[in-house]
């Protein structure tokens, strides 16, 4: 809230790099990031699994923007704001079942189950047994399907100890195209303003 108070009266762009409703300098890193791997992701399934946090909420922004289909697969009482989703129509699928979700996804992204501050984390393990992106729930995908994660992970709780590794993962290439997109973002400002 303190950086939507100060980007109101600011003269000059204000960026969003995290808040706990939006994380859109994230989204486009992985937007940078799908695009290198495999092309433009407009018309694709893209799959959240996960907590409907900063990082889901962004993800529904992002389907509306690039126009893909999202599936987005949480537990009952962690689903994403019900007002983004509405907004976004039917670019949005909300699944209980990952298994169901996954199926035939372009993209599997995936975010730790209990976001900075929030304290509950015995409760959220529970809540979220089930939901744990691993190669076998990965091989519902598409064959071509990629695997991210914002970082950092937590190896064992929504991702597996191998997943990161795995050939379908490409997070680590997403983790530098935070650099690149944010200066791309930069340079788009400094340009818009003069």
């Amino acid at each position: 809230s303190n950086i939507e108070l100060f980007a109101k009266y600011a003269t000059v762009p204000v960026i969003n790099a995290l808040t706990d409703q939006f994380h859109p300098c994230q989204l486009l890193a992985d937007l940078q990031t799908y695009r290198e791997h495999r092309g433009s992701i407009k018309g694709k399934t893209v799959v959240w699994i996960g907590d409907g946090n900063n990082m889901c909420h962004s993800y529904i922004n992002a389907a509306i923007l690039a126009d893909f289909s999202l599936h987005i697969a949480c537990p009952e009482g962690f689903d994403p704001d019900p007002a983004i989703v509405k907004r976004a129509g039917d670019r949005v699928t909300l699944f209980r079942d990952p298994k169901e979700a996954i199926k035939g996804a372009h993209l599997v992204s995936t975010d730790v189950w209990a976001s900075m501050g929030q304290e509950e984390q015995k409760l959220r393990e529970a809540a979220f047994v089930g939901y744990q992106v691993n190669p076998a729930l990965m091989d519902h995908a598409d064959n071509e399907a990629l695997f991210m994660h914002c970082l950092p992970a937590h190896r064992g709780e929504e991702v597996s100890h191998d997943m990161l590794d795995d050939p379908r993962s490409v997070v680590f290439d997403q983790a530098g195209n935070r650099l690149h997109a944010q200066k791309a973002l930069l340079e788009f400002l400094f340009l818009a303003s003069q």
